[in-house]
């Protein structure tokens, strides 16, 4: 073969082993608050609900929302995020918070609200007459 084709097969062999490594870093996973503590550093996915016995506040010195929520596995722990509430946090079904564990406390750097589908029939009655 010729040493321009070894070069470019080499090349993009590189390149592809380069974007597979980030690729790989970028993904983080869905853990409970527990497993989410016994990695620190690592970005991770929670789900979990609201604890709505406990504050919700949000500080404008700081410029954060902190709320207590429950994972699936039951534990409880208190939320940053770097953010205002979101619009619909009252409504949520779920949430997803996407950070790291600094302590006892949830670093979000992102929230993923899911609330009840508009297109559930528990939630609008008047759908279930239409049927």
């Amino acid at each position: 073969m010729r040493p321009r084709v070894l070069f470019g097969i080499a090349g993009i062999i590189l390149f592809t082993s380069v974007v597979m490594l980030h690729f790989s870093k970028s993904i983080s996973s869905y853990v409970d608050f527990e497993q989410a503590a016994a990695t620190p550093g690592d970005q991770v996915h929670v789900i979990g609900t609201w604890d709505s016995s406990q504050p919700a506040l949000f500080s404008t010195e700081t410029m954060t929302f902190s709320f207590y929520m429950t994972d699936e596995s039951g534990n409880t722990r208190r939320v940053t995020y770097p953010r205002p509430k979101p619009n619909n946090f009252e409504q949520a079904d779920q949430i997803v918070v996407i950070g790291q564990m600094r302590g006892d406390t949830f670093i979000s750097r992102d929230m993923l609200v899911k609330c009840p589908s508009k297109y559930n029939d528990s939630s609008h009655p008047e759908l279930s007459q239409l049927q």
